[in-house]
């Protein structure tokens, strides 16, 4: 990623913060109409799982321009994740769903050049996610 993608990223996701409840709901919303196979990964609270989501995503965004140290905390987000019966498939439907999401969220907001930020974000940090997990599986 460069610089300035990364403030694209960051200053974007700001402006999802007065939303945050709406736009998680809004993804995974998304998510199961792309893959409903989804839906049963879920089994808990939905706007729980929605909360975790968008903190999640907080500390990626705002640790974009150091990544070093979120490479263990993302490597075991992917190891976890395949005890939850996630497979490398799901990456690419997340991407999607999360792309829409904010796209929606967003509006004229969400550039051509800001959804290729986000693209090069979430490549960045499910690649790292991945690869932990093909190890842990």
């Amino acid at each position: 990623m460069t610089p300035q993608q990364t403030v694209l990223v960051q200053e974007s996701f700001e402006q999802l913060a007065p939303i945050s409840r709406a736009a998680a709901y809004l993804f995974y919303e998304r998510l199961f109409e792309l893959d409903p196979s989804l839906r049963p990964l879920f089994s808990g609270d939905i706007h729980e799982q929605g909360r975790k989501l968008m903190q999640i995503l907080a500390v990626a965004v705002n640790g974009l321009d150091r990544l070093e140290p979120l490479v263990p905390a993302l490597e075991e987000l992917g190891r976890n994740h395949v005890a939850y019966g996630v497979v490398a498939e799901h990456y690419d439907t997340v991407g999607t769903a999360l792309l829409w999401t904010l796209g929606r969220c967003l509006g004229e907001q969400f550039t051509p050049e800001v959804g290729v930020a986000w693209a090069e974000a979430y490549a960045t940090l499910s690649s790292t996610m991945r690869r932990a997990a093909e190890v842990a599986a």
